[in-house]
């Protein structure tokens, strides 16, 4: 039998209708697995070996009742076929201590998705930077004044933390915005702290895409998230509506260029946010 951890946010909040990890446990259940749950408190070193506090789990698809703890145990990480990281940012350094942890377990013999190492190295907003041909112009600093000529270049761009998800801390700043110096200062927090500012694209009202990429390889459906009511963001945790759909010639050619490299590098799961075609 495969023995399956999975480090990630408390089950008890997420939302089962939009949660991949979740989906992921549903099939792991079905193909027999046995499932150690682990949040990443759980984590421990001592004397160079990783282990966990681990408690079975199962799941059903039910929105009253979608899980159930077993046994409680401790055991080294090393006795787990594979273990998913799955928790979500922020991108701290609590999560860089665990990536060490789960190195450990990865070293003696434990497939660890994704690669600790990667995770670390490939933060997920900067690391388009590699891919800048398929990106918008795209600007990471602290300075203020940067990101004046940047917004006065441009006239239309978006403001982001480097370390948020969900559409969390995401503002559109238009030519003119009196907020511009309030945003910049919130994000940079009085520039000590770098944010990312993007030309806006127009294409965003009608959503983007999440298009998964399994060991390199483009799952050839994708996810279209529609923004609602106005709003900038399509994500799913920030109200858009979710649409399946075929990847487009332009969504296979990015996934086929990027996917390569992302297998190189052990990230084996990976989504590409891809806005219009």
């Amino acid at each position: 039998m495969i023995k399956l951890g999975i480090v990630m946010d408390p089950i008890s909040s997420i939302n089962i209708k939009k949660d991949s990890s979740f989906a992921m446990l549903l099939e792991a259940q079905r193909r027999g697995y046995e499932i150690h749950y682990m949040e990443m408190h759980d984590l421990s070193l001592r004397g160079g070996v990783a282990s966990a506090r681990t408690r079975l789990l199962t799941v059903e698809q039910n929105p009253e009742n979608w899980y159930q703890f077993g046994s409680e145990q401790v055991i080294p990480l090393a006795d787990l076929n594979v273990v998913l990281m799955r928790k979500d940012p922020p991108f701290d350094t609590e999560f860089i201590y665990a990536t060490y942890i789960l190195e450990r377990a990865e070293e003696l013999g434990t497939l660890i998705v994704n690669k600790p190492q990667s995770l670390r190295d490939c933060n997920e907003k900067l690391y388009t930077a590699w891919f800048a041909e398929f990106t918008p112009d795209t600007l990471v600093t602290r300075s203020k004044a940067q990101l004046r000529a940047f917004w006065q270049e441009h006239g239309d761009i978006i403001m982001k933390p480097l370390d948020g998800m969900g559409g969390a801390s995401i503002f559109r700043v238009k030519k003119d915005d009196p907020n511009f110096g309030v945003i910049t200062e919130t994000l940079t927090e009085h520039e000590s702290r770098f944010c990312m500012a993007q030309n806006y694209i127009a294409a965003i009202t009608e959503g983007d895409k999440r298009v998964l990429v399994v060991d390199g390889e483009p799952v050839p459906y994708c996810l279209a998230r529609i923004p609602q009511g106005g709003e900038t963001r399509g994500n799913l945790a920030a109200g858009g509506r979710g649409e399946a759909r075929p990847l487009s010639e332009s969504d296979w050619e990015i996934a086929r260029r990027v996917g390569p490299t992302l297998k190189a590098k052990g990230l084996i799961f990976v989504g590409l946010d891809i806005i219009g075609d």
